[in-house]
């Protein structure tokens, strides 16, 4: 399941939900990105897309992970529009049989959405707005995994 949301979102509940009923799944891994304030620096952080775009990138890359390590199931909330410091960006939902694979589809996923999504970011705050790329960490993060 993948969610382009620009409304904020419950992790616990979208936790919760991804883990009902799973009898014969012995892990689920999660993580949660939140926007970071910068110590000021940053008021509001905005992502923007191309929703059927950016939904079918990330379904293939959701579909990658699914088979390179054979994941029960996987999901991707992902927030757009303005998000308030403080509030969730992301969370990446997956399952598996075994802890090892649920953990590094995981840390995959958010490799990939850091660096490769089809998400454009830009920061606002007190000296203006600045477009956010990639890092060198992310890019170095992301080809890890090639």
């Amino acid at each position: 399941m993948i969610r382009l949301t620009d409304k904020p979102f419950d992790p616990g509940a979208e936790l919760t939900a991804f883990s009902r009923g799973r009898s014969e799944t012995g892990a689920v891994a999660s993580f949660l990105g939140l926007a970071r304030g910068e110590a000021g620096a940053a008021t509001a952080l905005e992502l923007e897309i191309y929703p059927e775009f950016t939904s079918a990138r990330i379904e293939a890359f959701v579909e990658t992970a699914r088979t390179r390590f054979n994941l029960h199931d996987a999901a991707v909330v992902h927030r757009v529009g303005a998000i308030a410091p403080g509030e969730a960006i992301v969370l990446v939902l997956t399952a598996a049989a075994h802890r090892r694979e649920a953990f590094e589809a995981c840390d995959f996923l958010m490799d990939y959405l850091k660096s490769r999504a089809p998400l454009w970011k830009k920061e606002h705050g007190p000296a203006g707005l600045r477009w956010i790329e990639p890092t060198s960490r992310d890019l170095a993060d992301a080809a890890r995994w090639d």
